[in-house]
């Protein structure tokens, strides 16, 4: 099955790349790796919700979070199609970093992060497959709540 009718399965189409909103790119490609810079959980140009994930009354929750960081994903992966094409290119994900904005208590963002794996794993089968961090933050850009980057090894 292709990708494209794999993202199309799954009910996604990948959106537009994301305009940067600082002086970088949305992704570089050197050789046969593509990496993207952090993408942030944007929705038709804005960001789908903002704060820092916790437990506390109007934190942002870890289900929230873990979708949002599907939303990421979906980002990096526009990036990458921008910069090679196709994502039938796409031999392997190969690392994926995640940002979450935690609350001091939090502790879960191995879970939030799952979002942006598990899709990954959806889209690309065993090639989804990938090494990762997850990394908790004080705060990230425009007070988003999670932020995902990835690398990945195209033909």
């Amino acid at each position: 099955m292709s990708i494209a009718d794999r993202l199309a399965e799954l009910g996604l189409t990948l959106p537009q790349v994301v305009a940067p909103v600082a002086a970088y790119v949305p992704a570089v490609r050197h050789g046969d790796v593509v990496h993207t810079a952090g993408q942030l959980p944007m929705v038709d140009g804005a960001l789908a919700l903002t704060g820092k994930v916790g437990d506390s009354p109007g934190s942002v929750t870890p289900e929230q979070a873990k979708d949002a960081a599907r939303t990421c994903a979906l980002n990096a992966l526009a990036a990458v199609a921008d910069q090679i094409g196709d994502l039938e290119k796409v031999e392997r994900v190969v690392k994926v970093t995640g940002f979450v904005a935690s609350e001091p208590s939090f502790t879960g963002q191995p879970g939030v992060i799952n979002g942006a794996s598990e899709l990954l794993g959806e889209i690309f089968g065993d090639a989804g497959r990938h090494a990762r961090s997850a990394v908790g933050v004080a705060v990230l850009p425009l007070d988003a709540p999670v932020e995902v980057e990835i690398v990945v090894a195209v033909r």
